[in-house]
């Protein structure tokens, strides 16, 4: 099974690509985690990577579009794989269709202010990385990291005004690989945001419990 999981930041793509992954028996692929790799090992590709990471710039399509292949065409992708980051652009799309067939796409739809609440509660340490959430993660001092006693800050890019940039860039991406996929008659399968009893986020379990059960047919929303 060849799945692409689509969703604006804060979304919970990687959350819900790591627990499905086992659950079908495939490997989720991460682009960010794949692009890191590539420059972890020093490979001419790495480099090039690194060079427009490093000048601030975005690998350009091409460039992305060999890191999958390779990726892709490793024995553990035989089976299938779910895709995390990937597709980003049409273009992107087009070259993964000339070598691969996408069985589904998940599509999250979450709402704008859920998001934003989300990341905008979002803690890094400034020493170690390690993450947390004012509202379902705090620090049991305010501030201070619990793991090595580091201070807690937030992130440029997960201050209200910036996710709300983000969520309106991801949108004008999206929406032509999901007319592209519409028209090359991949199923979508859409999932919409559901809060548990308390009007907050169910579980990660739950969520994929129901992507899985819509994967074998069924519609439902999280």
């Amino acid at each position: 099974m060849r799945l692409v999981i689509f969703g604006p930041p804060g979304s919970g793509k990687g959350t819900y690509a790591s627990r499905l992954a086992p659950r079908l028996g495939v490997p989720h692929i991460s682009t960010g985690d794949i692009l890191r790799e590539e420059v972890k090992s020093g490979s001419e590709l790495g480099r090039s990577i690194s060079s427009y990471v490093s000048n601030g710039k975005l690998v350009p399509d091409e460039v992305v579009n060999r890191v999958m292949e390779k990726r892709l065409s490793q024995e553990d992708c035989k089976r299938g794989f779910i895709l995390d980051g990937y597709p980003r652009t049409l273009q992107q799309a087009l070259f993964l269709d000339r070598f691969s067939k996408i069985d589904f796409v998940i599509n999250l739809n979450v709402p704008d202010e859920v998001i934003v609440r989300r990341l905008s509660s979002r803690l890094v340490c400034r020493r170690c990385g390690a993450i947390y959430n004012r509202i379902t993660l705090p620090p049991r001092v305010e501030g201070v990291c619990d793991k090595c006693g580091g201070e807690l800050y937030q992130r440029d890019d997960d201050k209200p005004e910036v996710v709300r940039e983000r969520i309106r860039i991801y949108k004008n991406e999206a929406a032509p690989l999901l007319e592209h996929y519409r028209r090359t008659g991949v199923a979508i399968i859409d999932f919409f945001y559901e809060p548990d009893e308390s009007g907050g986020d169910v579980s990660p379990e739950t969520v994929v419990d129901r992507i899985v059960k819509a994967l074998k047919g069924s519609s439902c929303c999280f």
